[in-house]
């Protein structure tokens, strides 16, 4: 057969196969999902994702309704719990979701809400003037990915009961006992089979809802976490200030440029535009935009809206009263924002989010209402309060100054590098793919871990970089200086989407960019510093999904011929008590036989330890077969047959166990980074990284009790 032949043959084959599949693919294979179905197949669609985010979008969801009800004027009251085995509650004292039938449907109003996806008061125009729970499935969404959800309704004098079970009514919707009042509680349990980790994170959860406080005037939110009697904590939240109240709080550790705090709260246009701000003396932007008491992390025209009128006022009574010259030029956007507190909430008759999870504002009237009414009150403020106002542009000069530098710095160092064939870091080890969808950055402390990672990394797609020293702390610094500094230098050039106003996330090299820290002191707080400066400089890298933190392992643990690695302190005691056994089982199986994951999901890897190999002997079992607790949790050498050895660094580990822990896509365990809690998170930085010692110096007293696996 000839060549011709064979190609003719192979074309005819391949035909042949496609049209086998065509056949395979008909009406049979439409699978039309029912009821919440589509809920449980695809979660991460209506919740954004099932890591802590989602986890807590549950809660959100069902606050936003009682929350509603607060802004319709027919609730003061709030009140979410946290009870145990994973349950929470949310009572208000609202109105009550309807109870009596619902007509298109022949079952109780209530079930409709609880089991329908886009089924709510909120698309009646006359039910509520604004909501935030607009799109009818957010109650719902929570039932269909709880294990049991029980919603109980005071109305017209009794409560009226429903339960379920992954979304399904277990029962019809009946009155169970006398009512006084109205209102709505819902207690619900995440189904762990939808969601790999249920914790809920107390410090979200109040701040939250303190957030939700401010934001709702002359609205009690009450917050308790009863998981554990015995500590169980009560927080109440009220404020008659509201998002004037909000700056204040925000601008608590910082020292203030304008000793006024503007604020305005005027309806236009059916839209209701709420904003208050203030500047400090930091370097860092901080807005918050709400739409309809909902958190919008993208923003949307709500915000640039705000921005554009900010810019344009500050230019327009720097120009009046000389502060600029005919010939200088006007601020920018970045000038006028930096060390900027502000917030901006508006109520839309019919907000458009983009999403379920609501992360941004779509509504192009908005805009023009926040532009007009924000510009117009903050001119008048300006005029009104001059001290204020040349305060604040003094600040604005100040960064337009540091912006020429760094801009300067960028076009001459990084700019030049990217457009005119400046080559990579000398220091980066690149791989070989192109695709940056499949490309890795490890950045590595130091070049011992650095040199191990190179070796021991797939070339095709995993690149290393390795970090000298700790790199610039940037909450104290400015973007000249941090183009200055030689490591953030490099970090920029490698990213490949530059900096500042010249980022673009579409250059991005890497789509997993994994910082890989000691377990030690000095390698948490690199990994705070470059934390710092992603949320500070390249937030988007976050939003996007791309940046992780590796989690190298805390201990390698011999015996025999096994090796086991673990990352926590209480795994070594799970895999210690597991080696444990008496001598006279003789029938005792061997560990890692039938699983490689044991207990709390650490890795297990069998491997030969070299005969030279370093460890640390710290405490097995005891000669008669008992497990000395004391032993194994101080570290004391004594008899027995199991090695411990305590990774303090990286570079103590060969090539092979680095990346058969922490760099195997297949093995390895990565913590992607989220932006959960926005405010929190701007917090945290500020009183870690900031310039301020006492209020870091109280966070360190508050937590020196909780820290675990401590090198010192």
């Amino acid at each position: 057969m000839t060549t011709k032949d064979i190609k003719k043959q192979k074309n005819i084959n391949q035909k042949a196969e496609k049209d086998s599949k065509n056949k395979d693919y008909n009406a049979e294979k439409i699978t039309v999902l029912e009821g919440l179905d589509p809920v449980r197949k695809r979660p991460a669609m209506y919740i954004g994702s099932l890591g802590l985010s989602g986890l807590h979008h549950l809660i959100w969801e069902v606050v936003d309704n009682s929350i509603d009800e607060a802004m319709g004027g027919y609730c003061d009251e709030i009140t979410v719990e946290l009870l145990p085995e994973n349950r929470i509650k949310v009572i208000d004292n609202g109105r009550g979701i309807p109870v009596d039938i619902h007509k298109p449907s022949g079952v109780s109003a209530l079930e409709v809400v609880m089991t329908k996806l886009h089924a709510g008061g909120k698309f009646d125009s006359g039910a509520y003037k604004v909501s935030g729970g607009l799109h009818g499935v957010g109650v719902s969404v929570v039932n269909a990915l709880s294990v049991y959800l029980r919603v109980e309704v005071k109305r017209d004098g009794k409560i009226w009961l429903q339960e379920y079970k992954r979304g399904n009514p277990l029962k019809k919707v009946k009155a169970d006992g006398k009512a006084t009042g109205t209102g709505t509680m819902v207690i619900f349990e995440p189904d762990s089979e939808i969601f790999p980790k249920i914790e809920f994170d107390w410090q979200t959860i109040s701040g939250h809802l303190r957030q939700q406080a401010y934001l709702t005037k002359k609205t009690r939110v009450i917050v308790k976490d009863s998981r554990d009697i015995k500590d169980a904590v009560h927080y109440e939240f009220y404020f008659e200030g509201g998002i004037s109240s909000y700056v204040h709080y925000l601008n608590r550790t910082n020292e203030a440029i304008n000793d006024n705090v503007f604020y305005v709260d005027k309806e236009i246009n059916n839209i209701n535009v709420e904003v208050a701000l203030q500047y400090n003396s930091d370097y860092k932007e901080t807005v918050f935009t709400f739409a309809n008491n909902i958190y919008t992390l993208e923003g949307g025209m709500h915000l640039i809206g705000m921005k554009t009128a900010l810019t344009r006022s500050l230019n327009a009574y720097a120009r009046k009263h000389e502060y600029l010259k005919e010939k200088d030029e006007n601020l920018t956007g970045d000038d006028t924002r930096e060390g900027l507190t502000a917030i901006v909430s508006v109520k839309v008759k019919e907000p458009q989010f983009e999403g379920q999870t609501k992360a941004k504002l779509g509504n192009t009237e908005v805009k023009p209402a926040v532009e007009g009414v924000f510009g117009e009150a903050f001119g008048v403020f300006l005029e009104e309060h001059p001290k204020d106002a040349e305060a604040i542009l003094k600040k604005c000069f100040l960064a337009a100054r540091a912006r020429l530098a760094a801009k300067t710095a960028r076009e001459s160092v990084i700019r030049k590098g990217v457009l005119e064939g400046f080559t990579l870091p000398g220091k980066l080890a690149d791989c070989s793919s192109r695709d940056p969808a499949k490309c890795e950055l490890f950045i590595v402390e130091g070049d011992s871990a650095g040199g191990s990672a190179k070796q021991g990394r797939d070339r095709m797609y995993q690149a290393i970089l390795p970090l000298r020293g700790k790199i610039l702390n940037v909450e104290r610094s400015r973007l000249d200086k941090i183009i200055a500094n030689t490591e953030l230098k490099s970090l920029i050039i490698a990213l490949g989407a530059n900096i500042g106003d010249q980022f673009d996330i579409k250059d991005l090299r890497y789509h997993k960019i994994i910082i890989m820290t000691d377990a030690d002191v000095d390698g948490a707080h690199i990994r705070t510093l470059l934390l710092t400066f992603f949320y500070r400089y390249l937030s988007e890298i976050i939003k996007g999904g791309y940046l992780y933190v590796a989690q190298p392992p805390l201990y390698r643990i011999q015996y025999n011929k096994e090796t086991f690695y673990v990352y926590t302190d209480e795994e070594k005691l799970e895999v210690v008590k597991k080696l444990t056994f008496s001598k006279k089982d003789k029938k005792r199986k061997k560990l890692g036989e039938k699983s490689k994951v044991i207990g709390g999901g650490f890795k297990i890897k069998k491997m030969e330890l070299p005969k030279t190999a370093s460890t640390e002997e710290n405490a097995l079992f005891n000669g008669d077969g008992q497990e000395d607790e004391k032993d194994l949790a101080g570290g004391e050498v004594v008899a027995g047959g199991v090695l411990i050895q305590r990774y303090k660094g990286l570079g103590e580990m060969n090539p092979s166990e680095l990346f058969n822990t922490t760099m195997d896509a297949n093995k390895r365990t990565l913590k992607r980074i989220e932006i959960l809690d926005a405010e929190r998170v701007d917090e945290i930085f500020e009183i870690l990284m900031g310039k301020e010692v006492e209020p870091r110096k109280k966070f360190i007293q508050a937590h020196a009790k909780s820290v675990k696996n401590l090198d010192i």
